[in-house]
Order: structure tokens, then C-alpha cells, then sequence
């Protein structure tokens, strides 16, 4: 029997699924659901302490704009640079707030990869990982900043980065919030909250003045801290904050 001439037909490619409102509003239903899943969780299982404290940003913000002078304006350091730089080293110094609850154990961890959370345009929340955050230049982490919120918003971070941040900070001040007191993600063992930056008046030396300031506080896990251990994190913080050329 003669065969057919004719070329088999090509597989047809399946077609992308179209991000409709419905689809990215289902998206983001699900992802509100696995976070709070995950939240309650926490709470029912996480002994939760809090600590706040108020962080004087005069001395960060003077050495920023004075470095910020000499660039150009997509080069130029953020507040939030230094704040997660300062963390980031923090957390080295503090173990008791930088690893893993598990299996009725802490095990702290060599590095600090911090997480950020990121909030997302349909809607839910995301904390991927800055890895190696405390050995990184503030430059570094700008970049790293940037390209992990750009990626996290486009749907397109990878699975190590959602995995294994060591602690996580979240940050609310561009949205105006002035003190956050956040929730664990398990299995970590912290969550550093930091609010916006505002003009406060301060006594220093006997002399009333106002200074630049912000509201950071801490969730720790009383399983493996206390507030005498966790007080030591806030108090390196601003500590590091004092010599900003050093981060």
C-alpha cells in the first residue's frame, strides 16, 4: 500500500496559561492561605518574646548622604541597606537568633542568609533569602536587594532562596508603619521588624534635640533565647549603626 506523503503533524505546543484577574486573585488566595497556614502554626507552636527598641539614625544617615554626593542617582545606598547590613552582622554575633528549631533542637547556623520579605503585586507575601548578607559590601546588597524583590515580584526566584533564610526581617516603613511585630517563620527562630524612619525628639548630654530615628523590633523564640540573650541583638545593632563605615 503506498504510504502518505504527508509529514506528520508537529506536537502543538501547550499554550501558556493566561494570567487573568481570576487566575492571579486564585493565585493569591492560595499563597495568603499557605502563609497563614504556616503563621498559625508558629503561633501554636512557638513560644513568642518581644522586644522594641528605638535606633538613632543620625550618625547612618549623615555618613549615607555624604557618600550618596560623590554618585549618581541608581548607585546612590538607602536606609534600608544599612538596616539589613547591621542586622545581617547582628545576627553573626548573636547565634541564638540566626538558625533552625527542629527535631526538639536548635542548631545554629555558620552563615546568615537574611531574608527579606517582599511583598507581592497580586497580593501574599514572600521572604526569600539574601545569602552570605553579613560578608556582603553595601553595594552588594543594594544589587542583591533589588534583584531579589524584581525576581520575587516577577514570579521567577529560586527554590534554595525561598528555603533557607537563617532570619528574616521585614520592613514596613515605606508603607508609613511605625513599629512591626511580626511572626516567626518556622523553623527559624527570630524576626527582626523594622518601621519608618522619623524625626524624633532626643536627649543626648543633658541637651534636647530631634534626630532621625526608627522603631526596630524582635521576635524571638523562647525555646532558645531569652530577652537577656535576645536584648544583645538590638544593642549590636545600634551599635553598628554608630560607625556606618564600617558595615
Amino acid at each position: 500500500m503506498r504510504g502518505s506523503s504527508r509529514a506528520p503533524a508537529a506536537p502543538r505546543a501547550p499554550s501558556p496559561r493566561v494570567m487573568t484577574p481570576a487566575v492571579a486573585a486564585e493565585r493569591a488566595a492560595g499563597l495568603r492561605r499557605a502563609v497563614g497556614a504556616l503563621m498559625a502554626r508558629s503561633k501554636k507552636s512557638i513560644p513568642h518574646y518581644y522586644l522594641s527598641t528605638t535606633l538613632d539614625l543620625r550618625a547612618a544617615l549623615a555618613w549615607m548622604e555624604q557618600v550618596n554626593a560623590g554618585r549618581p542617582v541608581a548607585e546612590r545606598l538607602v536606609p534600608a541597606a544599612l538596616l539589613l547590613k547591621a542586622c545581617a552582622l547582628a545576627a553573626r554575633a548573636v547565634p541564638e537568633v540566626n538558625g533552625f528549631y527542629t527535631d526538639g533542637a536548635f542548631r545554629p547556623s555558620a552563615a546568615v542568609h537574611l531574608g527579606v520579605a517582599v511583598s507581592l503585586r497580586q497580593g501574599g507575601l514572600v521572604a526569600p533569602a539574601i545569602h552570605d548578607a553579613d560578608t556582603l559590601s553595601l553595594d552588594v546588597l543594594m544589587a542583591q536587594l533589588r534583584d531579589l524583590v524584581g525576581r520575587a515580584r516577577a514570579g521567577r526566584l529560586a527554590r534554595a532562596e525561598m528555603a533557607d533564610p537563617t532570619i528574616t526581617v521585614t520592613n514596613l516603613g515605606d508603607l508609613g508603619v511605625e513599629s512591626v511585630f511580626g511572626v516567626i517563620y518556622p523553623p527559624q527562630v527570630a524576626l527582626v521588624g523594622l518601621g519608618r524612619v522619623v524625626e524624633q525628639p532626643w536627649a543626648h548630654n543633658g541637651l534636647l534635640g530631634v534626630r532621625p530615628a526608627v522603631t526596630a523590633t524582635l521576635s524571638a523564640d523562647h525555646r532558645v533565647s531569652d530577652g537577656l540573650r535576645g536584648s544583645r541583638f538590638p544593642a549590636q545593632v545600634e551599635e553598628l549603626l554608630q560607625a556606618p563605615e564600617e558595615l
